[in-house]
């Protein structure tokens, strides 16, 4: 950071000169070049928040766990979402490990999508509502992932080339991720609450998505001999 601000300060000197009307040498013209080639990039780097470790990949890990407002009748949803991303530009790739799904009744499908907040001081609903950081119509926000068919009481599925990002202002790092109870409309409902959520109904479980290593990601390719159902 003392760099960045070093590197801004000389850029800022050499502006006043010029703009004085001080003649700028070829080396000083060199210099600046240079100098404002490494500040962009020092830029980037701070804005896009990249991997210091992972070889330029970020991983982050969202631990799933009941609402603390469901009744004791209700299912309880546990598990994990894992996700992980090739710096600056690469999509982003998902997988989805959950169970506690009712065992009796298979290729039922359940909605899962990004909330706004990594809040759950009230259970899942302090999540607030989607992510929707370019104010679009559900479903278009970056976290919208669909319909998740459950088998044998467990959802398992990679996901890859998806919208959301670990990267920059539209980072979805310390945001959360909600399981719904009922399937998404993903939009159809004629009705406003299917633009907004997709009228995917009660908030079963969630978590909050944060950085962390790759070895989650690895132990499950490695425990599962591959990825999950695609």
């Amino acid at each position: 950071m003392n760099n960045l601000f070093y590197l801004a300060a000389v850029l800022t000197v050499c502006a006043v000169r010029s703009a004085r009307g001080e003649v700028v040498k070829p080396v000083e013209e060199e210099l600046l070049t240079d100098t404002n080639k490494k500040v962009n990039e020092l830029w980037m780097n701070f804005l896009n928040m990249k991997p210091a470790d992972n070889d330029g990949i970020a991983y982050a890990t969202c631990s799933v766990s009941p609402s603390s407002k469901l009744e004791s009748s209700e299912i309880k949803v546990t598990g994990r979402v894992l996700f992980k991303q090739v710096f600056p530009t690469g999509k982003l790739e998902a997988i989805f490990d959950l169970e506690g799904f009712p065992t009796d009744v298979n290729q039922s499908a359940r909605a899962i999508h990004i909330h706004k907040y990594g809040d759950l001081t009230d259970g899942c609903d302090s999540a607030d509502g989607h992510y929707n950081p370019h104010s679009v119509d559900h479903p278009h926000h970056p976290g919208d992932f669909g319909n998740f068919l459950v088998r044998d009481g467990k959802i398992q599925k990679f996901l890859s080339n998806l919208d959301p990002t670990l990267f920059g202002p539209s980072s979805v790092i310390g945001r959360s991720v909600v399981v719904h109870k009922q399937a998404d409309d993903l939009g159809k409902g004629n009705n406003q609450a299917s633009l907004d959520n997709g009228n995917a109904g009660k908030r079963l479980a969630c978590c909050i998505i944060g950085s962390s290593s790759k070895n989650n990601w690895e132990k499950y390719i490695q425990g599962t001999s591959g990825f999950p159902d695609r």
